[in-house]
């Protein structure tokens, strides 16, 4: 066994022996191997354990782990946390609370001892009931794959990898060991309550489908080494598209294109929202298909609100096309837009620029060529441009954002005014860039609402003379 652990280093990790690993150590018989094997081939080790204060007699089992460490001449290190108060406080099962605290205390002792990895003891047979407790929440590749030889970066941390160098060793091989080696691994009585869901997997529903096919454990480990290198595949796919249709992130929000979201293959937009969802809830598992569904479904078919609510506080909200996955408290960036750079109105002359927030610019240019200008005026699809009559403006233009009363008269109601309030709202634009979007106007009206329609009045007619070009766009 300890060739095939030795093996297993080389090929996937390449550790340092002159660099610290620190050992997960439980005093259970797989973290006790893989102790004795590391040490045996020559590597610097701190075993690690954390009394999860569950049992009365968990004082007792923390002491039994430092004299077995203090046996082998290992350096050793110990915390005790009261698991269920952790689990009530975080409103976390046992399982997932213990896990919690677990990791979060073996990485922390491995930043503070400057160890080159965090090694834990999860073998083959623990991937076999990891892939089928996947399978049976309806998991994707990203279940279905199992656990990694190596995580990095990883839930708690993007420097210190997470290695199991035991995934391919069976629990049966590990017996052997400890026979072999005379070790006297703690036995930890929970491991036999059917209560938790993993040791039914272990203990009933394995050893059924066992009684159909008596390799059914060793298909399962070759699929989930299959379905890895699958998802390897598709991971650097969703890269590259991350990369391409991610235009802002901060700490609590990520914001995609939703176009480029929709040209992706529906594949790869499934595992981009996965990224995206562990992006802003690195501690959350089993992100079920039901959740990644209800995220594809508002893409391509968005709700009137304009918004989705996903799972564990996370929140889609659509805005044009900008599609954001945030938390639900999430303060947004007004980045993108074209915004007023005060409350005061500002000179625009004519030909003239001005500068707006977030590095965008508002250009007037009069027209020269009046039969081109007209041809393209008539045709114009792009809501940055807009084409005016200058003989209905007085100059020079005005630029300002909304006030209180302002009414519109949008090109294409015959010259009716709407409530500027209701008219930005029906385009949808978002409430946050409402208060300072640049508004043209030309004495008390508004000729252009930036980014939308001119007003009626000032439209290019047939008998037009002059004609105004308006454009903003992003400087370059």
């Amino acid at each position: 066994m300890i060739e095939v652990v030795k093996s297993v280093i080389q090929d996937k990790f390449g550790l340092n022996p002159d660099e610290p690993v620190l050992v997960g150590l439980s005093g259970g018989a797989d973290s006790l191997v893989l102790l004795d094997i590391l040490r045996r081939l020559g590597y610097q080790l701190v075993a690690a354990h954390l009394d999860h204060g569950m049992r009365p007699d968990s004082r007792d089992d923390a002491a039994s782990v430092k004299n077995m460490v203090n046996d082998l001449g290992v350096e050793f290190t110990h915390e005790r946390v009261n698991v269920v108060e952790y689990a009530g406080a975080h409103h976390l099962s046992l399982e997932e609370a213990g896990r919690s605290v677990r990791y979060r205390f073996l990485f922390q002792q491995a930043a503070q001892f400057g160890a080159q990895t965090v090694a834990v003891g999860h073998n083959a047979d623990d991937q076999v009931e990891t892939v089928l407790m996947h399978l049976m929440r309806g998991s994707g590749l990203s279940g279905l794959r199992g656990m990694s030889y190596r995580s990095q970066p990883n839930s708690w941390s993007d420097e210190i990898p997470l290695v199991r160098p035991l995934l391919s060793s069976w629990r049966e091989e590990i017996e052997a060991y400890i026979k072999e080696r005379d070790l006297q691994p703690l036995v930890d009585p929970s491991n036999l309550d059917t209560r938790y869901y993993r040791n039914r997997l272990r203990h009933e529903l394995i050893p059924y489908l066992q009684d159909y096919n008596p390799q059914v454990k060793k298909l399962f480990w070759r699929m989930a080494l299959t379905l890895s290198d699958d998802y390897d595949v598709l991971t650097a796919r969703a890269a590259q598209a991350w990369d391409v249709c991610l235009f802002d992130e901060g700490p609590d929000y990520v914001g995609f294109s939703r176009a480029g979201i929709l040209a992706l293959p529906m594949g790869v937009q499934r595992h981009l929202f996965r990224r995206a969802i562990y992006h802003l809830r690195p501690d959350l598992r089993d992100i079920d298909f039901n959740a990644i569904q209800r995220g594809l479904d508002f893409v391509h078919a968005p709700s009137r609100s304009g918004e989705c609510d996903l799972l564990a506080g996370l929140w889609l909200k659509l805005e044009g096309d900008m599609l954001w996955l945030t938390g639900f408290d999430a303060e947004l960036p007004v980045a993108q837009w074209p915004q007023v750079l005060s409350d005061r109105t500002t000179h625009l002359p004519v030909p003239g620029m001005l500068r707006l927030k977030n590095g965008w610019m508002l250009r007037a240019e009069s027209e020269v060529n009046i039969e081109a200008a007209h041809a393209e005026a008539i045709s114009n699809a792009d809501p940055y441009l807009a084409w005016i009559d200058a003989a209905d403006i007085s100059l020079p233009l005005q630029v300002r954002a909304r006030r209180a009363g302002d009414r519109f008269r949008p090109l294409g109601m015959a010259g009716h005014s709407i409530k500027l309030s209701d008219f930005l709202v029906n385009e949808k634009l978002t409430r946050r860039a409402r208060e300072s979007w640049p508004l043209v106007v030309s004495g008390d009206d508004i000729v252009w609402v930036v980014g939308y329609r001119p007003a009626h009045r000032f439209r290019v007619r047939a008998d037009t003379q002059e004609i105004v070009r308006l454009k903003v766009a992003k400087s370059q």
